[in-house]
């Protein structure tokens, strides 16, 4: 499939290549969330969300006030606990991103034996046209489910920091 590195005047080794990145990226269990459906994505970052709620409990019974106010306890730390949440998908854009940068451009920067040796190769036609499809096709959705989760939970974080604000 990855016909360009296998060619021999690709100087290209053949990990850096952008499509095997892109399946790297997909038989990773971290970054395979986004790519399946969104329930796909909804579901680990909820359990990420009620993990991390007893940790935000506790650190919420750190404060004065929040320890004699029960319910904006319970609402900071809800709102809290969608940190990590955000922390875990930020982590997954940048990774679906630079893949995406990589299968977009129409150069492949790599690495012969270490970072001080940076080289770059201009990809043949049919090899760009390959990664092209790739990446409007399989990376792009992925993209805008994970640009739609982050929306989300930017939305809570903000809208439960303000609701904690009226309380």
């Amino acid at each position: 499939m990855d016909q360009a590195c296998s060619e021999s005047p690709c100087p290209v080794p053949p990990e850096q290549c952008p499509l095997e990145e892109y399946r790297q990226l997909c038989s990773s269990w971290f970054f395979a969330w986004p790519s399946l459906t969104s329930a796909g994505l909804r579901r680990p970052l909820l359990i990420s969300w009620v993990l991390a709620l007893p940790f935000t409990v506790l650190i919420s019974t750190g404060s004065w006030p929040l320890r004699h106010d029960p319910l904006r306890l319970v609402a900071s730390a809800a709102v809290a606990a969608v940190l990590p949440s955000l922390l875990l998908l930020t982590r997954q854009w940048l990774g679906w991103s630079y893949v995406n940068r990589r299968l977009i451009s129409e150069r492949v920067e790599y690495e012969e034996s270490g970072w001080y040796d940076g080289q770059v190769w201009e990809k043949p036609l049919a090899w760009r046209q390959q990664d092209l499809l790739v990446a409007r096709h399989q990376v792009r959705p992925v993209l805008v489910r994970l640009r739609q989760a982050l929306s989300v939970a930017l939305a809570l974080l903000l809208g439960g920091a303000g609701l904690c604000q009226a309380l």
